[in-house]
C-alpha cells in the first residue's frame, strides 16, 4: 500500500484455513508456512502490522511473491484468481457494461448466462472470499488471545472486522447463503455451518452498527489513504440496507437513508474532474474516494484489479500508449445498449469509438466486432504523464465513492425515505459534475441509468440490475444477453450464483441455491 505497504516481512501470513471447506479443494495453503505457526504469531508490533498488511494485500494481489507466483488461490493463473478481478467477473461480465471475448475456459459464458455449479471462475472467487474472511478471523482470534501490549491493537482488530464485513457483503450479494465462521472458529476447526441470506444480513447489520457506534477504527475521513474507517463501515451498511428487499424480502429504505445522511455530513465532496478519479495518481482524490484498493506499477503488481481492467479494455486499433500501458489484451468491451445511455457531451462517456469498434456487438468472441472498449481507467497521471511502469499500472481501484452515496440517497428518495427535492439535489450534483442539465423528476429509469453512467466498471452493475428487476427479465435487454445477438430473458434463479460443486462435496452442511 502507499501507506501500510503490501510488503510482508518474516511474518508473511499465518495459516488461515478456518473456512477449510471453502478453500481446501483449491489447495489453498498458508503463505510461508515453514516460518510461522500460530503459537509464534503476533508476538511483536511488527507481527500485527505485517499480518494486517497481508489482509489488505489479499484484495490487491494474487499472492505475496509477485503478480503470478504462488497465488493464494490455485487452479487458475494468478491474475484470474485475484479478488477484484473475480468480483469484476461476477458483477460486470453478465451485464450490459462489460463482456469478455477471450477463449479462457468459461469466461464468455458469463455474458451468455450459461454458468454451471462447477465453473472454475465462480469457484475461484468463492474461495477467494472464504480465504479473505479466514485471514480476518485468524487475525482477530490471535490478536484477542495475545498478551502483547499495543496502542493500535484495538484499531487493527476493528480494521480486520470491517474488511471481513466487506467480504461477507460480497458473499451475501453474490452467493446468498454462505458458509459462516467468525473468530471463534480456529484453524483446523470443523467445517462451517451454512448461514441463510437473511441471517447473514442480520449478523452484518449488528456487526457494522457496532463498528460504527463503538468501534476503534478512525472516524470517517480519519484513516490513512487505503485503510478503512467508519465511513467505509457506513457505506457497507448502506449497501446492505439498499439491497435489503433482495436479501431478506423486506425493504429498509428509511435505514439506508439515515446512514447515507450521516455519510453526507462527514465532509466528503465530488471531485471536480471525473476522469481523474480513475487515473494513475487517483490517490489524490480523497475528497471523493472513500476507500480504494491500491496498485503500484513497481511495488504492488497484479494481473488483476485495475491492471486487468486497463489492459483487457485495450486492443484492436487502440493506441496502448494513450492509456499508459505497453500493449493491450483485447478482451473487455461495453455493449451498444449501455453506451447509448450516454449523451455525446457527458464527461463520463469515456469509450473508444473508432475503427471496428462502435455500434452493436456482432460477435461476442471478437473484440473488434462492435461494442465499445472503455477508457475510463488509465495508467496516466492527471498532468498527462504516464504511470511509473508500462507493464503494471499505478491506478487504484475505488471501492467506495461519495458519488455512489449521493445516487443511493436519490434512490431512497424514490422510495419515500427522503423528500423528492433532496433526492433530486443528490442526483443533480452528480449530473452537474458530468456537465449535464438537471433532471426534474425521479423515476426508476433515471436512477438505474444514472448509476450505470456514473459507476460503470466499478463492480456494482449486476447488483443494481437485480435490485431493479432488470437482470434476468426481458424488462431490459442488451447485446448478447443470454447468448443471443439481441438479448433475451433468462431464468430468475440466475440472480444468484451457485455454491460451487467442489464445496458442496467437501461440506455436507451446505445446501445448494434454488434452481441449480
Amino acid at each position: 500500500m502507499k501507506t501500510i505497504r503490501y510488503i510482508l516481512g518474516a511474518f508473511a501470513v499465518t495459516a488461515v484455513l478456518g473456512l477449510a471447506s471453502c478453500v481446501g479443494d483449491l489447495d489453498v495453503t498458508p503463505i510461508d508456512p515453514n516460518m510461522n505457526t500460530s503459537d509464534k504469531a503476533l508476538s511483536t508490533e511488527a507481527d500485527f502490522t505485517n499480518f494486517l498488511a497481508g489482509i489488505y494485500a489479499g484484495y490487491a494481489t494474487s499472492g505475496y511473491k509477485g503478480p503470478n507466483n504462488d497465488p493464494s488461490i490455485s487452479g487458475l493463473n494468478g491474475g484470474a484468481s485475484q479478488y477484484v478481478r473475480g468480483l469484476y467477473t461476477m458483477q460486470e461480465l453478465p451485464t450490459d457494461e462489460s463482456m469478455c471475448s477471450w477463449n479462457d475456459q468459461t469466461i464468455k459464458e458469463f455474458h451468455r448466462f450459461n454458468w454451471t455449479t462447477s465453473d472454475v471462475f465462480i469457484y475461484a472467487f468463492y474461495s477467494r472470499l472464504c480465504y479473505q474472511i479466514s485471514m480476518c478471523n485468524e487475525f482477530i482470534r490471535q490478536a484477542n488471545a495475545t498478551s502483547v501490549s499495543l496502542n493500535a491493537k484495538a484499531q487493527m482488530i476493528d480494521e480486520a472486522r470491517t474488511l471481513r464485513a466487506l467480504s461477507y457483503y460480497h458473499g451475501i450479494d453474490v452467493f446468498g447463503n454462505m458458509p459462516f465462521a467468525d473468530e471463534s472458529m480456529s484453524v483446523g476447526a470443523e467445517r462451517p455451518e451454512q448461514i441463510s441470506r437473511a441471517a447473514l444480513y442480520g449478523w452484518l447489520e449488528t456487526e457494522l452498527t457496532d463498528l460504527i457506534a463503538n468501534g476503534h477504527i478512525p472516524s470517517a475521513r480519519g484513516a490513512e489513504y487505503g485503510r478503512v474507517d467508519k465511513g467505509v463501515a457506513q457505506m457497507i451498511l448502506a449497501k446492505l440496507y439498499l439491497n435489503a428487499e433482495v436479501y431478506t424480502g423486506t425493504a429498509a429504505w428509511d435505514k439506508c437513508a439515515t446512514v447515507l445522511k450521516a455519510i453526507m455530513s462527514e465532509g466528503y465532496s465530488l471531485h471536480d474532474n471525473y476522469q481523474e478519479l480513475f487515473l494513475a495518481d487517483n490517490e489524490q482524490c480523497t475528497d471523493e474516494i472513500m476507500f480504494a484498493i491500491e496498485q503500484d506499477g513497481v511495488n504492488t503488481q497484479s494481473y488483476g484489479v485495475t491492471n486487468y481492467i486497463i489492459f483487457a479494455s485495450t486492443g484492436g486499433e487502440m493506441d496502448p500508449a494513450s492509456v499508459g500501458i505497453s500493449s493491450g489484451w483485447g478482451g473487455l468491451r461495453s455493449t451498444n445498449a449501455f453506451v447509448s445511455k450516454f449523451a455525446s457531451d457527458d464527461a463520463r462517456r469515456l469509450f473508444f469509438e473508432g475503427g471496428t469498434n462502435g455500434g452493436p456487438v456482432t460477435d461476442d468472441g471478437n473484440f473488434k466486432a462492435g461494442g465499445y472498449p472503455c477508457m475510463k481507467f488509465k495508467n496516466i497521471n492527471s498532468d498527462g504523464t504516464a504511470g511509473k511502469a508500462a507493464g503494471f499500472v499505478d491506478t487504484d481501484f475505488p471501492v467506495f465513492r461519495y458519488a455512489d452515496a449521493l445516487l443511493m440517497y436519490a434512490e431512497c428518495a424514490l422510495h419515500g425515505a427522503a423528500t423528492a427535492s433532496e433526492g433530486l439535489d443528490a442526483i443533480n450534483q452528480v449530473r452537474t459534475r458530468a456537465g449535464l442539465a438537471n433532471i426534474t423528476e425521479l423515476n426508476s429509469n433515471t436512477i438505474i441509468d444514472e448509476r450505470g453512467r456514473e459507476l460503470y466498471q466499478e463492480c456494482w452493475r449486476r447488483s443494481d440490475l437485480v435490485r431493479f428487476g432488470m437482470f434476468t427479465t426481458d424488462t431490459y435487454l442488451w447485446d448478447y444477453k443470454g447468448g443471443v445477438t439481441d438479448g433475451r430473458s433468462v431464468d430468475s434463479h440466475l440472480n444468484l450464483y451457485p455454491i460451487p460443486t467442489q464445496d458442496m462435496i467437501s461440506n455436507d452442511k451446505l445446501v445448494q441455491n434454488p434452481g441449480y
